[in-house]
Order: structure tokens, then sequence, then C-alpha cells
């Protein structure tokens, strides 16, 4: 089974992005199932009822997102939907808006998709992820899925490579979003987990992680807040990975990493 699956989707640049490239990658590859992180696509922060509207225009199996999950007011209804395709970091307290994790099905396959946050560097402290995996895959609906994922939004590759080998032969594959910038280490670990520590993201090219250059650098240069802008026009990148995984043993058999640049 071929899974396509998108990093960070950024603003309007990001939404345009994948609008674009998501049926050339569907025809070049012919994915059974899509997979798209989310948590930025409402001008950076979040997800909206509009911009759902539109992601879920994509076709995507599942919507992933991270941190700013919950920046967006407008958006906790969204996450709240229960017919809706999306996730929000499964290891936060019970009380929290969302869930942690989806199940489909494509033919006689079982797909459940997991999204969790790290705890490094992260203002936020979220539940140990290590521990909270642990138990989420001694979930019965869970050990039915023939495939199990997992979208680990974490921003230290060392906390990433570390939960994917706590993990190597347990998961089909354990992808890393939230740092934008996209890595060099697609992998399959000893035991059969498909790995990458981050997967890029989907937004402008010429940015500072997606966010136009004049923001952060004032922010960095004078050290106070300051407003940040997504600015639509220009060159734009798509961060991508293709991941075949084996049905029948739930491992992975191939993962290979995407990156285009347009309108350069």
């Amino acid at each position: 089974m071929r899974f396509l699956i998108f990093g960070d989707v950024v603003g309007r640049p990001g939404r345009a992005a994948v609008s674009k490239v998501l049926p050339e990658l569907q025809a070049e590859y012919r994915p059974d199932s899509v997979i798209i992180n989310i948590e930025n696509i409402a001008h950076g922060t979040g997800v909206s009822p509009a911009t759902m509207t539109e992601a879920l225009s994509w076709g995507a199996d599942v919507y992933t997102t991270g941190d700013h999950a919950w920046d967006n007011k407008a958006g906790l209804g969204v996450l709240e939907d229960k017919k809706m395709p999306l996730v929000r970091p499964a290891n936060y307290p019970p009380g929290v808006p969302g869930r942690g994790y989806h199940l489909f099905t494509k033919g006689a396959v079982t797909v459940a998709v997991i999204n969790l946050q790290g705890q490094v560097f992260f203002k936020n402290h979220p539940l140990n992820p290590f521990h909270y995996l642990d138990s989420l895959l001694q979930q019965a609906d869970i050990q039915q899925a023939a495939i199990t994922l997992v979208d680990f939004h974490a921003e230290a590759t060392s906390e990433k490579r570390a939960l994917a080998w706590h993990v190597d032969g347990r998961l089909s594959a354990l992808w890393g979003t939230h740092t934008h910038v996209p890595t060099a280490d697609a992998q399959i670990l000893p035991q059969g987990t498909g790995y990458i520590s981050d997967v890029g993201m989907n937004g402008n090219h010429h940015s500072i992680l997606g966010v136009d250059t004049p923001g952060p650098l004032r922010r960095f240069l004078l050290q106070t807040p300051v407003s940040f802008s997504y600015e639509q026009g220009g060159a734009v990148e798509v961060g991508a990975v293709v991941l075949d995984v084996d049905p029948r043993e739930g491992h992975a058999t191939n993962i290979a990493h995407i990156r285009k640049i347009m309108n350069a």
C-alpha cells in the first residue's frame, strides 16, 4: 500500500502549493492514501473552518496537526467534530479539544494514523510521547489495524530518532514534522519501521520557515514581538514523502523524500 504524506502546510502559499502539486504527484506515484499536516494552514496558526473546507477538497484520508492545533479559536469546533478526519497530538490530558488518532479502511486494509508531539524545546510540555505511544499501541482498535503510522511533531531530531528506534518493528512508519526543514535521512530501520526526521514544509521558498523574512529577522535583531506575514507569489516549495508498506507484515518496504521548488 502506497502513501503520499505532506509536511506542514504554511498559510495561503502552502495551500496553493498543495493544490497545484497534489494532482501531479498522484498521477506520478499513484498513492492509495494521502496524509497531510495542516497545523499551520490558517495564516500559520492552526486550522479555521474555511481552511479546513479547502483542505478537505484535497481528499486526504487524514489531516494531522501539532502544537499550533489550538491557536485558532475559530477552529476549535473543527477539532471537536468527530466526523472530521482531523487529529491533534494525542499525548495531551483528557479534555483537550480534538482526538489523537484516526482509523480508516482502504479495501480490506485498516490503517491507524497517530499524531504525537515531542517535549524537547517546546514551551508547553505534553505527556511523555514514548510512554504514551506504548499505551496507544496496546489499544484494541489500533492493534487491529494492519498498518500503523505516526506523525511525530517534534523539534529535536534526537527525540524523533529515539522514538522511532523505541518502536522499530511495532510501527509501519514514523515521520517528523514541525521544523519545516526537510532532512536527508529517509530509511527503513532494522525491524521494518520506515522513518524520516522531518518531511519539510509546503509554503514560500524564499522565506524563513514559510514566513516572510522581515518579521523573523526583526525578531532576531531586536528581540521584540512582531507580527508575521505569509504573502503569496514567487517560488514555493513542496515537502512530501512517498511510503510503501506491506499490509501483510505491516512493515515499510520503501520510503523516499520528495522536494519540489515551483515558480522559481
